[in-house]
């Protein structure tokens, strides 16, 4: 198996709504994106499949120096193998894949969040620097378009939260800001063990709130001569805040199940933004 691949294969086996609107690209660019997202699930799925944390950090710590190997073309890893060619025409950076691992080095140390600047500190690593990377492979002309891409990166962060609040509750996780947890009267323990009440609802709400402030300012951050280029993103947008609509219209029974889009559903979102220009 070829580098190029194997990324394809992670990327298609993910089942991630990222994939859909990748298809839509050309293929250099197509390319690209398939292998930095193989990159970020690679490190991801330390921490989601690595039981033990000192096993995970030592794996996360081989990640990091592996990708100064890379940038000194020596790497062993496909993932990298395939995303080192693609580093120079789309602007990559050691320092861009290095906060990735951070960002994942984080849930590793904790597993709690004080206040939402705690959070989005997390958000800005795992998701913020993602969409920047994603965007410049997509063709950004305008360097405002990084504030858009970040933007939309922690908005898709914030769904990806309140979709996996039981999933992370049985890793012993919680994504929700102790103050605001606090604030709506909702114990650690209720979420950890699931246990569903109208206060929990109203912290979701909350939650939801946030996400469709992030979308909203996202999408007016967008400078109108990228547009056109920032298509994928966008197709994405519309992929994630359908799902996010759809966790609200069900009441946000999260705690016992995962919210999901059907691939076809997922494929027609992507193909209207394509075709339409519609979100």
């Amino acid at each position: 198996m070829t580098p190029d691949q194997y990324v394809q294969q992670k990327a298609a086996a993910s089942g991630s709504s990222f994939y859909y609107a990748f298809l839509f690209l050309p293929k250099p660019r197509r390319a690209a994106i398939t292998a930095f997202y193989a990159f970020c699930r690679e490190v991801d799925d330390v921490v989601d499949e690595v039981t033990d944390p000192h096993v995970a950090q030592t794996k996360l710590q081989w990640w990091a120096t592996e990708v100064q190997r890379a940038f000194a073309g020596q790497t062993q890893h496909p993932a990298l193998q395939a995303l080192m060619p693609h580093t120079g025409p789309y602007a990559i950076t050691a320092a861009d894949l290095l906060a990735v691992i951070e960002g994942c080095q984080m849930d590793l140390q904790q597993s709690r969040y004080l206040d939402w600047p705690g959070l989005r500190r997390y958000c800005d690593l795992v998701a913020g620097v993602v969409g920047e990377v994603s965007a410049r492979i997509f063709g950004q002309t305008d360097a405002a378009t990084q504030r858009y891409a970040h933007t939309l990166g922690l908005a898709f962060q914030m769904t990806n939260i309140i979709r996996d609040v039981g999933e992370d509750a049985l890793r012993g996780r919680i994504y929700l800001p102790v103050n605001e947890l606090q604030q709506f009267e909702v114990k650690a323990h209720e979420v950890l063990k699931r246990q569903y009440s109208d206060r929990f609802v109203s912290l979701m709400q909350h939650q939801a709130q946030r996400a469709h402030a992030l979308y909203d300012e996202a999408l007016g951050l967008l400078p109108a001569a990228d547009r056109r280029s920032q298509k994928p993103g966008l197709m994405m947008a519309s992929i994630y805040r359908t799902l996010l609509r759809e966790i609200e219209s069900d009441g946000f029974h999260v705690l016992d199940q995962r919210v999901s889009l059907t691939p076809l559903r997922k494929f027609w979102l992507a193909w209207r933004v394509q075709a339409l220009g519609r979100l």
